[in-house]
């Protein structure tokens, strides 16, 4: 699926940040990747039928974009 790719906007459909703004930081394999999303901006894994995907892609070097995609800090970002 090319929508399954690094810098991929998506936003959380399950779990505690349902509803929230997420982007693609590693794609694992065809089921799972490493997101980091508004709520817990924090690196971890996620499985990709937990996403629906947005046209939107974001550089990851970027911290600036990437803030300001996810709505928070740049200081808040960990990954």
């Amino acid at each position: 699926m090319a929508l399954i790719e690094e810098g991929r906007v998506c936003i959380k459909k399950s779990g505690r940040d349902a509803g929230s703004k997420a982007v693609i930081t590693k794609v694992i394999d065809g089921s799972f990747v490493n997101i980091i999303s508004s709520v817990r901006p924090k690196e971890r894994k996620c499985n990709v039928q937990h996403l629906e995907f947005l046209s939107e892609k974001v550089s990851l070097s970027d911290k600036g974009q990437l803030a300001k995609v996810l709505e928070i800090d740049t200081a808040k970002l960990k990954a």
